[in-house]
């Protein structure tokens, strides 16, 4: 979502509304793994992003970013297939996978109502450490945000734990674009930065209490923060073309804990429980 400047109230989900929730994160978390299965040297992106077309038929969910509207045309694809310096909104395509490459996938799909959106970065054969420790550490930012989200009373109070995790292993986050709330709709309020700003402290914090989902997706690149949109009016680039890392899972807030809607279906995560002062 790109960043905005105006802030609204999120609309809390029931427990029963979360349940929900959790059964189209089932969906995407599958999509995902099936992802992550086909993530090969020689693999098509195009052939990635068919797979879970036809994955979301069988499941009887709709793909939510498949003709989602965009300043200039709609999106083609069920999948974001983003590869290196692409940060996100990658169009699959014709093009291979690489020994080397690190391949993010972005998804979301919408099942008897409600909407869940995650996304993977998977490397492909021998990656060069430095990339597998830019991915470490962005996989380790959205972990932080599992666990501080159950622990902290305001968003702030967790973008800025995030941000500074990245920051302090020499990478830097993307500001301009963020998660969202999401729940009936794939975009609802508020909107989630993965950075502390001036405006986020002063107008459009948001305070986390139980029924608030978000989906969290930091954006950490190796190099500048800086990024740019392609031709295509979709794929976001590194300005610097240095690679990017983008991993996302939906959390609903509830009074027991942090419930990873988009967790797979077999794992059962929580952080821990609200802290009551």
């Amino acid at each position: 979502m790109f960043r905005q400047n105006i802030q609204q109230a999120p609309e809390l989900k029931s427990m029963r509304e979360i349940g929900m929730m959790r059964e189209a994160g089932k969906v995407v978390a599958r999509a995902l793994r099936l992802c992550r299965a086909m993530a090969m040297p020689g693999v098509k992106t195009s052939d990635i992003n068919t797979a879970v077309e036809e994955l979301y038929a069988q499941c009887g969910a709709i793909p939510l970013f498949k003709g989602y509207v965009g300043p200039k045309t709609p999106f083609p694809a069920v999948t974001c297939v983003s590869i290196n310096e692409q940060v996100v909104h990658g169009i699959p395509g014709p093009r291979v996978l690489k020994e080397g490459d690190l391949l993010k996938v972005d998804t979301a799909c919408k099942l008897n109502g409600w909407c869940a959106d995650a996304a993977i970065t998977v490397p492909i054969g021998k990656v060069r450490a430095e990339r597998l420790r830019l991915l470490r550490v962005a996989e380790e930012v959205l972990q932080l945000a599992i666990v501080e989200m159950g622990r902290r009373h305001w968003w702030s109070e967790v973008a800025v734990r995030m941000q500074r995790h990245a920051e302090s292993q020499g990478f830097s986050v993307v500001e301009q674009y963020v998660g969202h709330g999401i729940g009936r709709e794939m975009h609802e309020n508020p909107q989630v930065p993965n950075y502390i700003s001036k405006d986020l402290k002063d107008r459009s914090d948001f305070k986390l209490e139980p029924g608030i989902v978000l989906a969290v997706e930091p954006m950490v690149n190796m190099g500048r923060r800086d990024v740019d949109t392609l031709g295509d009016h979709w794929t976001v680039v590194t300005k610097d073309g240095l690679p990017s890392v983008h991993v996302e899972h939906t959390l609903a807030l509830t009074p027991q804990g942090v419930v990873v809607v988009t967790a797979d279906e077999d794992t059962i995560l929580a952080a821990t429980p609200i802290a009551s002062s």
